[in-house]
This record gives C-alpha cells, structure tokens and sequence, in this order.
C-alpha cells in the first residue's frame, strides 16, 4: 500500500490555495490556468523578464515548461528561478521535447546547472535524455527508450539531486535516496489531449506548494489527475476528446476522500 494520503494533499491545496507561478508553453497556457484553479489552487502567469523575480517572490511554487522555448524565455526562467531558490519554493521543471533538438536539450541542462530544480518531470525519452541515455523524442513525444524507465528515474533524481517524475501509463516518481513511487491511475484518453502532461505539471506544483515531502506530492498530484481522468472517461462515454476534456475538469473539481481512497492505485519501494 502507499505510504501517501492523496486526499489530504488534495484538500490542502484547497483549503491554503497556494499561488502557482507558470513561465510555460503557449499552446496550453489557458489549460494550466485552469486546471490550477480548478483544483483550489491560484495560477499567474508572469513571462516578463521585469516582473518575474517579483512574481516568483510572492508565489508558493514556480513551474517552467520548456514545450514553446526561446532564448529570452530561458532568461526569465533563471531569474524566476533564483528567486524562488532564495524563497525556498518548490521549483518544477517540465523537460518538454527534451532530446528533439541541441537546443531544447541544452537549455534543459543549463537550467538544470543555473538553478535549484525540485521536481523534474516529463515522458520517458525526455528524462532519458537528462539522464544520457539514448532515447528517441520526436517533437514532444517519446518514441523508444533503451533502459528501464524506473532506472532512468532513479538516475535523473540522483545526478540532479531532486525529484524524477515520468509520466505515462504508469507514472513512476523516484527522490536521490532511491525511494520510487509507482502510480497506475489514469486514461489512454488522457494521451489523446493536448495540454495533458503541461496540466499534470500544474497539478504537481500546487500539490508540493503545501506538501514538502516532493515526492510524495508528485505521487498524491499524479494519483488523483488520474483518477479524475478515469472517471472523465466514463462520464464522457464515446462522445471524443472534447467532452473528456471538459468531463476531465468537472472530476478534478470534484473528487472527494471517498472516491480517491477507493481508486487509489499507487505503490512505493526502496
């Protein structure tokens, strides 16, 4: 069983409505906002090299997400993130498309190199790429991996001192101590969404905004996004993504400690 109560993380970010800082992807921007609010929590999203120390210094957390990058984007990105490490705010770095070009993959390690990352999340390929491992991504999707994804979790966590989150069927998170969390909530339709693994990044910000304990936040965030992506799908039948989507929110709004304790499906191992 897990060592985690993803219901009371959930009902803590209700209850103290952390302020979520997003430098992120352009394409999902809206998504981000809204999945933040919808579960309790309070998003801004703050890119401008003038404002983004301040914004990060009155923030709970800062997510930078990597999916639109340019040079100047990364400027404020070290500079949100050097106040949010002086603040000693979680910092979460979502590695989109990591390994598809030299850029990509080299912004990814200054950053990495430039500040103090908490939790680093993406797919298997992009990690792999973080971790030295050959990997195949192809525009922000994973194609192969060569490795144990577990191993490559517990690499990346270790060599960069935080968390290591990859999401996918089965989410795996691991910390530098060698402690994995296995969680197996969610929906392949949840792969079928724009904006999905971008959302989840929100979702775990808000969850380590009130949870220091980061891996165990990242496992409590991943378990009830999962969740509400199981239940979307049996809300939203055989009516598409659209109404996935919209049934998607509607759950994350409204889980309670009954449902999350009933489907729960997470399990951790040294």
């Amino acid at each position: 069983m897990a060592e985690i109560n993803a219901y009371a993380v959930y009902k803590l970010v209700g209850d103290e409505k952390p302020l979520i800082h997003h430098i992120t992807n352009w394409v999902t921007i809206y998504d981000c906002a809204q999945v933040t609010r919808t579960i309790g929590a309070l998003p801004v999203m703050a890119h401008a090299p003038e404002e983004v120390e301040q914004m990060a210094g009155i923030s709970d957390a800062l997510v930078l997400n990597i999916g639109t990058l340019t040079r100047e984007l990364i400027g404020s990105m070290v500079l949100a993130g050097k106040a949010a490490n002086k603040k000693g705010i979680p910092v979460i770095l979502d590695a989109v498309g990591a390994g598809a070009t030299k850029f990509r993959t080299d912004k990814t390690k200054e950053l990495l190199n430039f500040i103090r990352i908490d939790i680093v999340k993406g797919n298997a390929g992009e990690l792999a790429t973080i971790a030295g491992v050959k990997s195949q991504v192809r525009g922000v999707e994973s194609v192969s991996v060569s490795g144990d994804r577990t191993e490559i979790a517990k690499r990346v966590a270790k060599e960069n001192n935080c968390i290591a989150v990859i999401t996918g069927k089965q989410d795996i998170i691991a910390d530098a101590g060698g402690k994995v969390y296995l969680v197996d909530n969610g929906h392949e339709l949840m792969g079928k969404i724009v904006g999905t693994g971008c959302m989840a990044a929100s979702v775990i910000a808000s969850f380590a905004a009130v949870e220091r304990d980061y891996a165990k936040a990242s496992a409590a965030a991943l378990c009830c996004y999962g969740i509400a992506g199981e239940l979307a799908a049996k809300s939203a039948g055989n009516k598409g993504p659209g109404s996935f989507k919209q049934s998607l929110f509607d759950e994350l709004a409204n889980l309670g400690e009954a449902k999350i304790k009933r489907m729960s499906r997470v399990k951790s191992s040294l």
